[in-house]
């Protein structure tokens, strides 16, 4: 009989992510945020590649972020509004982690299973700051997904990309409560 964890299952039965313009000062600090990276790291990971990273910014590197989305969102033909959003969503946070993929080449481990290890730990970052009381928010965006934006905001080498840019601070307004998906309709049994 396994030995459950009720006050976990009910967290996770629970979580909500807190949409990101809506959080924040304080930020937790170093020592506040060091368990909560470590909880992230210990996430699945298939012949212990350790096929990512982590980026931990801070106040002045996100303004140094929003700064480079208006000549990236010119490059790519993208309207004045979304470069504003995607402006908005650097200017106007005061923390986020960056969850870097960083394949590893490896006869054994194929690329796919180190991508959704790398979503793993974007997910473990996100439920481990709401465990640990902050409001949090797993976000990308179209300026995270291009490489020379990568590359000269947080100096990516070559094959690294943007698994996840996930948000904490201080939750300054409870989300509303939304549907979610229905077992009947997502989970099928296959019994033989």
């Amino acid at each position: 009989m396994p030995d459950p964890n009720p006050v976990a299952l009910d967290f996770l039965l629970s979580r909500r992510s807190r949409p990101a313009k809506t959080l924040g000062r304080p930020v937790p600090d170093r020592d506040q945020l060091e368990p909560i990276l470590r909880a992230a790291l210990r996430t699945p990971d298939h012949g212990k590649l350790e096929p990512w990273r982590l980026v931990v910014l801070e106040r002045a590197a996100l303004d140094r972020l929003a700064g480079l989305i208006p000549a990236c969102g010119e490059r790519l033909s993208r309207q004045p509004e979304d470069i504003a959003k995607q402006t908005a969503q650097y200017a106007d946070a005061d923390l986020a982690v960056a969850v870097i993929a960083s394949p590893v080449e490896s006869p054994k481990i194929p690329q796919v299973e180190q991508t959704l290890s790398a979503g793993a730990v974007c997910l473990q970052l996100l439920n481990a700051a709401l465990a640990a009381g902050w409001g949090a928010n797993w976000l990308s965006g179209w300026a995270s997904h291009d490489a020379d934006f990568a590359r000269q905001g947080l100096d990516l080498a070559e094959g690294e990309w943007i698994a996840g840019l996930i948000h904490i601070g201080t939750e300054t307004s409870a989300p509303p409560e939304r549907p979610r998906p229905d077992l009947a309709a997502k989970v099928s049994w296959l019994g033989a």
